[in-house]
């Protein structure tokens, strides 16, 4: 691969890069209780919980509930960056990236 080549596959890969960071992934756990926002860099933006959905008797559903928001806005924007970045982990390999 020439330097050319791989300059511009460098800058393809900081544009889906940049594309990641402005991405934003919901998520809802309990009917809508729950809501988890999330970039494509995993970063938590927001997470809202809807009181009036809330049983304040009840805490342990509702920490179940933020949990598997939680873990599934991680796991989908894992899976986004992933399919995003499929194409260049052949390339990045051989550039020693």
């Amino acid at each position: 691969m020439s330097r050319f080549d791989q300059a511009k596959m460098l800058m393809q890969v900081k544009k889906v890069q940049k594309d990641l960071q402005k991405l934003t992934i919901s998520v809802e756990q309990g009917d809508g209780a729950v809501k988890v926002e999330i970039t494509g860099e995993q970063k938590i933006k927001k997470i809202h919980i809807d009181p009036k959905s809330v049983d304040l008797d009840d805490i342990g559903t509702l920490e179940r509930w933020l949990e598997d928001a939680v873990k599934d806005a991680i796991g989908e924007s894992q899976r986004v960056a992933a399919e995003k970045m499929q194409p260049f982990m052949g390339m990045l390999g051989n550039l020693g990236l």
